[in-house]
């Protein structure tokens, strides 16, 4: 007895189909499964046995062969236990229904349970592109495989049903495509927390209207994290398709839930200092996404920069550049994407107060250049803006005006975005920080006096080409901020101004 029943694998973020073959012949019984798997797939023949059990099925007395086609590719997961389970009723003639152009993913308990799985979304989107009519999903996974229209999917939670609808007995319902709600900002940190820093707030402005990197760096309590853990605040809303992209990634590493199945709000990901260059850009004998991946589409916060292992860090520069991390291993070779915004934070030396204007550093200037040494040229190169939180003044602090909330901020930012969306519309360029050098000048003109301005910067500060570039990005990001289509001089300047915080600290005297 033959059957075939369709599945769909994964191999990081790809999608893959997968044909589950069952062959069950006269022979000494035993049940075996080829093809590439895992241990946790060959471990499915205990969990298939015990469902069958459960829904009071005897397992075949005969030579049970599955074999996951294609049989060159690495399987990996339980994503093919319904299939298979599936495959076996197929085969002992218990269904009635036709199983053409439908796809089952999904784990089974021992009882028959069906349980929900990772990755659930890019397997959803690839069966909807292979123009299958159907996949049946786990119950707790429908809401995050419905987020995609022109495909029915079935949601199922015991392998009875399973067992009922195709059988005829009892038929399950499609399920109603998902739209998701629109995201609230009530339960995001508010700017109108901060009490004074107007300049580091204007700056974070400026990165978040146009994607930029921001380094901030200042003396211990100065509010350099509480700025940056109100960004998501001002940012803009995810698009849909940003949306999509981002979930697929969280979907794959398991932290979606089935009350929250798409990624709403920007990412906003603060990986603690000890993290392992693994953990950061992605790794494992199958490669998982790290935290740069995890924050795509959202902002990467690093607190404490200079704690952070140096060769961990240096890992940053290409992604950066790339917008996104391929990693090889010995079972293949995947991209993960990571448009982020890299908002950092650091004390300017061990004790905190090199450069303070009252409290005098107690390190000695080697220990200060050892500690600012941890934070390379070339990555330091790729903040577009150094931001320089100052100590907050006691007036500040016991001053009982309102400050201004993220929402007032946010509206400038969205303005300055619609603008980029403008310019934009139709390239894949989405914001000022993503402008490639190629399109700088058709889409970064300067008139004359700003043009000898950045001359000037450029020969004064000794500047690298990319930072000429980052100077650029910024600029045009102040002028939309400003409502100027062309770049002013004094749009230069205060880009400019971002720049110069490399000169004070890293170059102690």
């Amino acid at each position: 007895m033959f059957a075939r029943i369709s599945s769909l694998g994964l191999f990081g973020l790809n999608a893959f189909p997968v044909d589950v073959e069952i062959d069950i012949s006269r022979g000494s019984p035993q049940f075996d499964i080829v093809g590439l798997p895992d241990a946790v797939v060959r471990e499915s023949r205990e969990r298939i046995r015990a469902a069958l059990r459960a829904c009071s099925i005897s397992f075949p007395i005969a030579s049970v062969m599955v074999n996951l086609a294609p049989a060159d590719t690495k399987k990996s997961g339980s994503v093919h236990d319904m299939a298979i389970f599936m495959a076996i009723l197929k085969a002992m003639r218990l269904i009635k229904l036709p199983t053409e152009r439908m796809a089952f993913i999904g784990e089974i308990s021992l009882n028959g349970d069906i349980r929900r799985i990772n990755g659930v979304l890019p397997m959803v989107m690839l069966a909807r592109e292979e123009k299958l009519d159907a996949v049946f999903v786990p119950y707790d996974n429908a809401n995050e495989a419905a987020v995609i229209d022109g495909i029915k999917i079935y949601a199922v939670k015991t392998a009875e049903e399973l067992i009922m609808h195709f059988g005829n007995e009892k038929q399950l319902v499609p399920c109603e495509h998902y739209i998701p709600p629109q995201a609230a900002y009530t339960e995001v940190l508010d700017f109108a927390d901060v009490k004074g820093q107007q300049s580091a707030k204007k700056a974070l402005e400026i990165a978040a209207a146009g994607g930029h990197n921001a380094l901030l760096i200042g003396s211990p309590g100065s509010g350099k994290s509480m700025l940056a853990k109100r960004m998501p605040s001002i940012l803009p809303p995810l698009t849909f398709d940003e949306a999509l992209e981002t979930t697929k990634i969280h979907s794959i590493s398991g932290l979606l839930t089935p009350e929250a199945p798409i990624v709403t709000k920007r990412p906003f990901r603060s990986p603690h200092h000890t993290i392992s260059s693994a953990g950061l850009a992605g790794g494992g004998s199958v490669p998982h996404p790290g935290e740069v991946s995890l924050a795509h589409n959202g902002v990467l916060f690093l607190d404490e920069l200079a704690e952070f292992d140096r060769k961990t860090l240096e890992i940053l520069r290409q992604p950066l550049e790339d917008r996104k991390v391929t990693i090889a291993r010995a079972s293949g070779t995947v991209s993960y994407p990571c448009t982020i915004m890299l908002i950092a934070a650091m004390n300017p030396c061990p004790c905190g107060y090199y450069g303070h204007p009252r409290r005098k550093c107690i390190c000695s200037r080697k220990k200060v250049a050892d500690y600012l040494s941890k934070i390379s040229g070339p990555l330091l190169d790729r903040f577009d803006l150094h931001i320089e939180a100052a100590p907050v003044e006691f007036n500040d602090l016991s001053s009982k005006a309102d400050e201004e909330p993220s929402s007032e901020i946010r509206k400038r930012v969205m303005a300055a975005r619609k603008i980029q969306e403008e310019r934009f519309k139709g390239t894949p360029i989405t914001c000022n920080a993503l402008i490639t050098p190629d399109k700088l000048r058709e889409f970064c003109p300067m008139d004359s006096s700003a043009e000898q301005l950045m001359k000037n910067v450029f020969d004064r500060l000794g500047l690298s080409a990319r930072a000429y570039d980052r100077i650029l990005k910024v600029a045009r990001t102040i002028a939309d901020l400003s409502s100027s289509e062309v770049i002013l001089k004094q749009h230069i300047a205060a880009a400019a101004q971002f720049r110069s915080l490399d000169r004070k600290y890293w170059q102690p005297e």
